[in-house]
């Protein structure tokens, strides 16, 4: 059983690890035909999980959640983790399918319309020619019926996929593979937007951006009528939510160090 290092960061569980004992996981995980849930975090998310019972239910359930979003990661830091760094769904997306590419591991492709899907399996031919890629479907925007989920579990099992690459939105994905976990013998992986930004469709943050924690920035100039409001009241509500946390944290330190008895070291 491997151990993980949990911390929650306003509720939300993520793991503090780096990124070769991420991709170590889902090597074992993929190896093994393990069913396991996979989820990245953000400042959205957490406040997200705390007003969606649905939601927080998966990230309790969840096998492995990685610091996604910057402030996030920026947390980690603070509680206990310096080396710590922010583990973006395409960046981990990427490293997973040259890892997958590498061990002969199939994957399957879940989500996007069928024009990104297109465009993203010939630029993952391109990028990674000995990729194995099981198979990809956009689902229709609504709620699957039951036997239309019936028929879509069935075909990805039936494709022998050891990674499902979920890209279906927060909360809509993680509530998808909670709902498929244990069911589907694949490593299942909400990556959001890195459909789009693997295909090309959508561009994504200079890298000097990313590197700086800015891409909400980028994102927000991108979508304004689709974000602004959204950053307003999430991040507004993680900021409040984080200074709280962190504040409580050192307290807590501090009240350690002065039950400390003299001449004991740190």
């Amino acid at each position: 059983m491997i151990h993980r290092r949990l911390e929650h960061v306003l509720g939300a569980p993520v793991d503090a690890l780096s990124w070769d004992d991420a991709l170590a996981r889902i090597a074992v995980w993929s190896d093994l035909q393990e069913s396991r849930a996979v989820y990245f975090c953000n400042a959205h998310a957490t406040v997200s999980r705390q007003r969606n019972p649905a939601l927080a239910q998966a990230y309790a359930a969840a096998d492995l959640v990685l610091p996604d979003g910057a402030p996030v990661a920026w947390m980690l830091r603070q509680l206990g983790h310096p080396e710590q760094q922010r583990m973006a769904g395409p960046d981990l997306m990427v490293a997973s399918l040259a890892q997958a590419a590498e061990n002969g591991h199939s994957v399957f492709l879940l989500g996007g319309t069928r024009s990104t899907l297109r465009r993203l399996r010939r630029r993952l031919r391109e990028r990674f020619p000995e990729l194995r890629l099981a198979g990809m479907i956009a689902p229709p925007f609504r709620p699957l019926t039951e036997a239309e989920d019936e028929r879509l579990t069935r075909h990805i099992i039936d494709s022998g996929a050891r990674l499902v690459f979920v890209a279906l939105g927060c909360p809509k994905q993680e509530q998808w593979i909670h709902a498929h976990q244990g069911r589907i013998p694949a490593v299942l992986m909400g990556v959001g937007a890195a459909f789009d930004f693997l295909a090309g469709t959508q561009p994504r943050a200079p890298r000097w951006m990313r590197s700086r924690g800015l891409e909400w920035l980028w994102r927000l100039r991108q979508e304004p009528r689709r974000l602004a409001w959204r950053y307003l009241d999430t991040n507004s509500v993680f900021v409040l939510g984080a200074s709280l946390q962190w504040a409580g944290h050192r307290l807590q330190r501090a009240v350690t160090a002065l039950k400390r008895p003299p001449g004991r070291g740190r």
